[in-house]
């Protein structure tokens, strides 16, 4: 007999279908000693090449998700991971015995059907089966037809029955490996070379977050999961590597909305003897390319708003962005002091620590990012806030960086990348006050990383992607879970 849990005992519906699987087992048909399935064709295929396939033998297998008929004569619907096709079976085709199990099975169950092609007298395209196989007893029943897996926390959690219920679900996962393969045959068609780098480091820099720490039990040592991509992918430009790119996971200890996962999915690239004029050329391109091979097209909408990623987009330095929709010229302020007054009589909160710059930047988050819609550069970022990117020249107060935008959403950063060893010393020395003054998500010393740009580091080009986000944009889909096949839950138990 099998082993029946617990909370089987609860319901009717569970126990019925634990007592079929006895049954199968006491007649010798145990679905799950079967370790492979004839499948030769998806569902998909024959619906879309129907004259081909119309009166051929084929063998399809998936999930049954829906059972209708009576009597000698059964329909059903088989989902596989190309789409559904209806199953005819007959008694007088099957016989007493393999109908009367077929006559058993139950929605949710893992079947295989070899059978021909044919079209019903409603048109239906359809497999009349010859043979039938149980590979897989479903002993849960999957929501209910109608009402499906609405549960929001639910579908999250139990992402295996969202994509079972809801085909839309399974639609936003596709286009999500369709946008990373995407951004990938881009890539390496301009000459970049994808690479993997640590995601156990000792010291988390390159972006400003609170990391993840852990203890590595061997070296006795305590380690950090990466935040960022950024220095191991510096010391590859120092390397020598001239187009490096990375695809990965980064880890933030961070708290959780709808645009925020304490994991989630980010592309850093880096080129040699560029700036980051040739990192916004390289996005305005790469986006469009990804939306247009993705979706067919460089128009998006998301929540109802047209973005169009077919014009250029529009270049506004952060200082005139702030200037147009807050009226405050920050080039008329020239101080620290100036610049907190000018926020206190604004209602803008910020730190005693901060300095001019940093007020800048709550400026801008306050006034200017919400209008940010269209695909905007936002450029030329406060040194304060940029302890890894280049002076402008004629300007050493603000640097050479800028921020992509869409639907008002940060949706990458990117550098003219600092490769003075000396200027950068000087700046983690201004993130260790920082942090000494409580700033948990300031950068701390990387002295190897000193030491690879004392070696040499060419002008450099680098740039930051959110995935997640740019999935998000791709799908109209309203929140970062929605793109996360397992997103961060909170456990059950707390």
């Amino acid at each position: 007999m099998s082993q029946k849990p617990q909370q089987a005992n609860t319901s009717d519906v569970i126990k019925v279908r634990y007592e079929k699987l006895d049954a199968l087992r006491e007649a010798g048909r145990d679905p799950f000693v079967i370790t492979t399935s004839d499948r030769d064709t998806l569902t998909e295929t024959i619906k879309n090449n129907f004259e081909e396939y119309e009166n051929k033998d084929v063998c399809v297998a998936g999930r049954l998700l829906s059972k209708r008929g009576k009597g000698k004569v059964s329909f059903m619907d088989l989902h596989d991971r190309s789409g559904k096709i209806q199953i005819f079976a007959k008694f007088d085709d099957l016989g007493e015995e393999e109908y009367g199990f077929l006559k058993k099975w139950d929605i949710g169950d893992i079947v295989e059907v070899k059978g021909f092609v044919f079209k019903t007298q409603m048109g239906e395209i359809s497999v009349h089966a010859k043979e039938v196989k149980l590979l897989s007893k479903s002993l849960k029943p999957l929501p209910e037809k109608y009402h499906g897996l609405t549960n929001t926390d639910l579908r999250y959690r139990q992402r295996y029955v969202d994509l079972i219920m809801n085909p839309e679900v399974k639609d936003t996962f596709v286009k999500r490996s369709k946008i990373i393969s995407s951004i990938r045959r881009y890539l390496d068609s301009q000459g970049f070379m994808e690479v993997e780098t640590p995601m156990l480091v000792a010291n988390a820099g390159g972006a400003s977050a609170r990391p993840f720490e852990t203890h590595f039990n061997a070296l006795d040592e305590d380690l950090k999961l990466r935040i960022s991509l950024e220095l191991y992918l510096k010391r590859l430009i120092v390397g020598g590597l001239e187009k490096v790119y990375e695809i990965g996971r980064v880890f933030r200890n961070e708290g959780v909305d709808t645009r925020h996962n304490p994991e989630f999915t980010l592309m850093e690239l880096y080129q040699a003897y560029t700036d980051y004029n040739g990192m916004m050329d390289l996005t305005e391109n790469l986006y469009r390319h990804v939306a247009q091979e993705v979706l067919g097209t460089t128009k998006i909408t998301y929540n109802g708003v047209e973005m169009d990623l077919g014009k250029p987009f529009e270049r506004i330095t952060m200082l005139d962005a702030v200037k147009k929709y807050s009226g405050v010229d920050f080039n008329e302020i020239h101080s620290d002091e100036e610049a907190k007054a000018i926020a206190k009589e604004k209602g803008i909160e910020f730190e005693e620590r901060h300095k001019k710059g940093d007020i800048l930047n709550l400026f801008f988050e306050e006034f200017a990012e919400e209008h940010m819609i269209q695909p905007t550069f936002v450029m030329d970022h406060p040194i304060e806030i940029s302890p890894l990117t280049k002076k402008k020249p004629d300007n050493p107060d603000y640097v050479e960086r800028f921020e992509f935008f869409m639907n008002g959403w940060e949706m990458a950063n990117a550098y003219s990348e600092l490769n003075d060893p000396i200027d950068q010393r000087e700046r983690f020395k201004a993130q260790e006050e920082q942090l000494a003054q409580g700033d948990e998500e300031a950068n701390t010393t990387d002295e190897d990383f000193l030491n690879a740009l004392e070696i040499g580091m060419p002008p450099t080009g680098g740039i930051g992607f959110g995935i997640d986000r740019m999935t998000m944009l791709l799908t109209d889909s309203a929140a970062i879970r929605d793109v996360l096949l397992f997103p961060t839950m909170k456990s059950l138990d707390k």
